[in-house]
């Protein structure tokens, strides 16, 4: 059954599955997850649902026991924490799981999806699914994924192109591939940590960052650079992570409701956050920020280097070549 379908009938699926896994008797467990964002992120306020639900669907017997705001470290802290069977769950970006499995990389090739909907079918399509198994014997797996909007530019000053890029100081998750992206476009990357973001815009250590719109406003980030350009050149999903070995020593019907919770949460992420960034947009303006509609195919142009490289590489060439092919 293909993801609309599921969305459409889930208020049908669940009260047959609520009753199907209540019948039996559901071996106890406690998974502990950890993730560093605020409560009133949307991937938290989904994981909490996903508590609830997972504890609707086994009838009480499985729970989640969350770490909310950081308490464990930030994402690669707690990734090595399930490999090192410390953590069980947790939430990490495509960035943050890139240098454990490289293939993850591709997510962060600016323009690779053509709109919101070709990145919603990678994600949630056989190529998505694939791709969140790879880290299998790497530690842990990834069960669930989650959209995260577009990610653009936003700085002191407008950035209506390229040029308007030039010496810029601007803060990035640091990969080799979002690096080198500013460095085309004529800045210089600044990957300091997330926390730090507010206090370098307002001290003039960095000129901008780049990140989507409720994180923009939810960060404050619009009280120090009021500049926002919608050049959306990048969509990194985020994910729901469990333990390799965690996973193992789950029953079959336990893993069964944790997918069934997880699925759930996808749904409700996607609805959640939709509804989130039209919020936090109209909230952004009214606190002084401007957003710029941009042409893109500057952007495209100066960035296709990027593409030339990755042709050379026959593993990287081989998952932009089957994402550029969905729904074509």
């Amino acid at each position: 059954m293909n993801l609309t379908k599921k969305f459409l009938t889930c208020a049908l699926a669940v009260p047959f599955a609520l009753s199907a896994y209540s019948a039996s008797a559901v071996e106890a467990v406690t998974l502990r997850l950890a993730h560093n964002l605020d409560p009133s992120h949307v991937v938290a306020k989904t994981l909490e649902k996903m508590k609830q639900d997972l504890a609707d669907l086994s009838d009480g017997q499985m729970k989640l026991r969350i770490y909310p705001g950081g308490q464990m470290g930030g994402p690669r802290e707690t990734l090595e924490m399930l490999q090192q069977g410390a953590l069980d769950m947790t939430k990490g970006s495509a960035s943050e799981m890139e240098p454990f499995e490289s293939a993850f990389s591709v997510f962060s090739m600016p323009y690779l999806f053509r709109d919101s909907d070709h990145f919603r079918s990678v994600l949630y399509g056989d190529v998505g699914r694939e791709m969140m198994k790879l880290p299998e014997e790497k530690g842990f797996i990834a069960i669930a994924g989650y959209v995260a909007g577009e990610r653009s530019f936003y700085a002191k000053k407008p950035i209506k192109s390229p040029a308007d890029m030039e010496g810029l100081k601007i803060r990035v998750v640091s990969t080799p591939t979002t690096n080198r992206m500013i460095e085309l476009l004529g800045g210089a990357p600044a990957p300091i940590p997330f926390g730090e973001v507010y206090t370098a815009l307002q001290q003039g250590v960095i000129d901008g960052a780049e990140n989507n719109e409720p994180s923009y406003y939810h960060t404050r980030h619009v009280e120090v650079a009021k500049h926002y350009s919608q050049d959306q050149h990048t969509s990194v999903p985020d994910y729901l992570v469990i333990a390799t070995q965690t996973w193992e020593n789950l029953d079959q019907e336990q893993r069964d409701i944790l997918m069934e919770a997880a699925e759930m949460s996808e749904k409700y992420q996607q609805v959640l956050w939709d509804e989130q960034v039209k919020l936090d947009r109209e909230k952004a303006m009214e606190a002084g920020a401007t957003f710029y509609d941009v042409d893109k195919t500057t952007f495209r142009a100066a960035l296709q280097p990027l593409y030339d490289d990755a042709a050379k590489n026959p593993g990287k060439a081989a998952w932009i070549e089957r994402i550029e092919s969905v729904g074509k």
